[in-house]
């Protein structure tokens, strides 16, 4: 009996960061989409948290044409080992587009 709990509390950790990652993926995603449209860098930070889950970090970052947002939260680990999740996402910036 007391595997079987085990095993249970591991696939519901696991669904839980499963469920964490896609999370920072959609959160990245909506940060991409403000930073494409040029929205104030706090409004882009703001977009991405708003979807994030709780203590995530958000960076974003301009490569040319591209603006790159990237998601990562920490979640709690078997012991004292916690386990990072995240998201990233490019859109083109639309005042580049012609």
């Amino acid at each position: 009996m007391p595997v079987l709990v085990a095993v249970v509390a591991a696939l519901i950790w696991g669904l839980m960061a499963v469920c964490a990652r896609i999370e920072c993926v959609d959160a990245a995603r909506a940060g991409a989409r403000a930073a494409a449209r040029s929205e104030p860098r706090a409004a882009v930070i703001a977009a991405a948290r708003s979807a994030a889950p709780r203590g995530a970090r958000v960076a974003v970052t301009r490569e040319g044409d591209l603006v790159r947002v990237r998601v990562e939260a920490g979640l709690p680990g078997v012991g004292r080992l916690p386990v990072q999740v995240g998201g990233e996402a490019v859109a083109l910036a639309e005042e580049t587009v012609r």
